[in-house]
C-alpha cells in the first residue's frame, strides 16, 4: 500500500497560492519548482553512454498501422481538443469516432491550465472504446501534468478546474483521508489521489508506447530509460496511480520520460550532437526509426530535429498559450503536419522543421 498523500507539502501551499492569485500559470519558469532528479537518473551530458541493450520486454509495443496521427498537449481546452481530433479525421461534429482503422496517439498533458479537463479525459476514454470497435485505436499517454495531479500538485489548476470535479459521478470526497484538504480542492483531490476515480483512469494509460517503428512519449525517452526498462516504467506508474505502490522516481525525476527536454531545445539538435546521439541509442534499443514528443511548446508549429528522427508536436494549442491546433500524420515513411489550413508533407532526410523556432525553457 502506498504512503498517505503529503497534503501539507503537495497541496496546501499550491492551493493557497491559487486562491490568492487565481491561477499559478503565470509563474516564471525560472522560479517554478520542478521535481528533483533521482540519484540514478542520467544527465543530458551522459545520456548517450553507455549504449543500452535492446529492450526485451516489448509489452509497450503496438502493431504498425497504415495511418497514425499524433496530437500534443491539450491542457484543459475542450474546443482545441475537438479541433485537433477533427483535423486528424478522428471524430465528426457530434464527437463520435469516424476514424475507422486510424491509430490516434495523444502524447499527454490533457490536464491543468484549462477548465475542460474532465470532459477531455472522459472523451478520450469513450473514443478508445469506439475506435477499438471500428478496428482502430486511441492511445492517450500520461504527461508530467497527469503525474503532478496524482501527486496532488495542483499549482497549475484553474479555479474552474477545481470546480470541474465537484459533479464527477461516483466521486467520494467525504473520506477521512481527504479531511486535511481545503474544501475547494477536496473533489479534485478525491479524483486524483492514487486509487481515486480519475487516477485509475490515468492508470489505464501508458507513459511510453511504440506504434510500429515510431516511439511516443510526452517528454522523451532517453537511453537511461531503456536501460531501466520501458515496460517497467509503465508498470510502476500504473501501480502507483492505482494506489498499489509509491511514486516511481524514474517518472518524477527532472529527466524522466514526462519531464525530459533533451530533444526539444531551441535551436533544434542536429545530427552529431549529444542529444541526437542519445536519441539514436534510445531508438536502437526500442527497434524504432523515430520518436514523437510533446511537452515543449513549438511556437511556430510542429518541428523536427536530428534528421527527422524526432518530431516535437506541442504547438501550444490550448487557449492558455494561444497556438493553433495541429496534428502529425505518419503513413509508412511519409510524415505530414496537419492543420486546419493545409497539410505539409515531410519525407525523411530534410529536417524541414528545424528552421522553425521552438520555445525550450518554459515550465509546463
Amino acid at each position: 500500500m502506498s504512503a498517505a498523500p503529503r497534503f501539507s507539502t503537495l497541496l496546501a501551499p499550491p492551493l493557497a497560492a491559487l486562491l490568492l492569485a487565481g491561477c499559478d500559470a503565470d509563474r516564471p519558469a525560472s522560479t517554478a519548482p520542478r521535481p528533483a532528479p533521482a540519484a540514478s537518473a542520467a544527465t543530458p551530458s551522459s545520456a548517450a553512454s553507455p549504449a543500452p541493450p535492446p529492450d526485451t520486454d516489448r509489452s509497450y509495443a503496438r502493431p504498425a498501422a497504415d495511418r497514425v496521427v499524433a496530437i500534443g498537449d491539450l491542457h484543459g481546452d475542450l474546443a482545441a481538443t475537438r479541433a485537433a481530433l477533427r483535423i486528424a479525421g478522428a471524430i465528426d461534429a457530434s464527437d463520435r469516432w469516424v476514424g475507422g482503422k486510424l491509430v490516434l496517439v495523444q502524447t499527454g498533458d490533457e490536464l491543468d491550465r484549462g477548465d475542460g479537463e474532465q470532459e477531455i479525459v472522459d472523451l478520450f476514454d469513450r473514443l478508445t472504446a469506439e475506435a477499438r470497435a471500428a478496428g482502430g485505436a486511441v492511445y492517450a499517454l500520461n504527461g508530467n501534468h497527469e503525474v503532478m495531479n496524482v501527486q496532488l500538485d495542483f499549482r497549475y489548476v484553474t479555479e474552474g478546474g477545481f470546480k470541474d470535479f465537484e459533479d464527477a459521478p461516483g466521486l467520494d470526497a467525504s473520506g477521512p483521508q481527504l479531511a486535511p484538504v481545503p474544501p475547494p480542492a477536496r473533489a479534485r483531490a478525491a479524483a486524483f489521489v492514487p486509487g481515486g476515480l480519475y487516477a485509475k483512469k490515468l492508470a489505464a494509460r501508458d507513459v511510453i508506447i511504440a506504434v510500429g517503428d515510431t516511439v511516443f512519449a510526452h517528454g522523451g525517452v532517453l537511453p537511461s530509460h531503456t536501460r531501466y526498462g520501458v515496460a517497467r516504467i509503465n508498470r510502476e506508474v500504473r501501480a502507483w496511480m492505482e494506489g498499489k505502490g509509491p511514486p516511481p522516481a524514474v517518472v518524477t525525476a527532472e529527466d524522466s520520460p514526462v519531464w525530459a527536454r533533451l530533444y526539444s531545445s531551441d535551436p533544434p539538435p542536429s545530427p552529431g550532437s549529444n542529444a541526437c546521439a542519445a536519441l539514436d541509442q534510445a531508438l536502437a534499443a526500442m527497434s524504432a526509426k523515430r520518436m514523437v514528443v510533446g511537452h515543449t511548446v513549438q511556437r511556430n508549429g510542429i518541428t523536427s530535429a536530428c534528421g527527422d528522427k524526432v518530431w516535437r508536436i506541442d504547438v501550444g494549442m490550448a487557449s492558455h498559450y494561444g497556438g493553433k491546433p495541429a496534428a502529425l500524420e505518419i503513413a509508412g515513411d511519409t510524415v505530414r503536419v496537419l492543420t486546419s489550413e493545409a497539410s505539409e508533407p515531410k519525407t525523411p532526410g530534410g529536417d524541414k522543421g528545424e528552421s522553425k523556432k521552438a520555445v525550450s525553457g518554459e515550465k509546463k
